[in-house]
């Protein structure tokens, strides 16, 4: 059974219809706002970015803590028993 996917906002807008929304955009802010919009926009995304790095890169260092955790539990558990087999002895 075969599925198609289908657009969550539609097709993507092509040239006419872009020409219209940029248009749309300098009647509402003005030739003058759009670059200043333009510049906070990529700057915002750029703060997010970083944001999502850096909160990458925490769970990255907490689950090589986790694993390095967990291997030195195993070789504490590894050790423990091997003491135990030559005591028994």
């Amino acid at each position: 059974m075969a599925t198609t996917l289908v657009p969550l906002f539609g097709p993507i807008p092509g040239g006419p219809e872009m020409l219209v929304i940029l248009l749309i955009a300098v009647l509402l802010f003005g030739a003058n706002k759009i670059p200043k919009l333009a510049r906070s926009t990529g700057q915002a995304m750029g703060e997010f970015r970083k944001g999502r790095q850096q909160v990458e890169e925490e769970l990255e260092e907490m689950e090589e803590e986790v694993s390095a955790d967990f291997e030195d539990d195993e070789l504490k558990t590894d050790d423990e028993y091997m003491n135990l087999d030559s005591e028994d002895k």
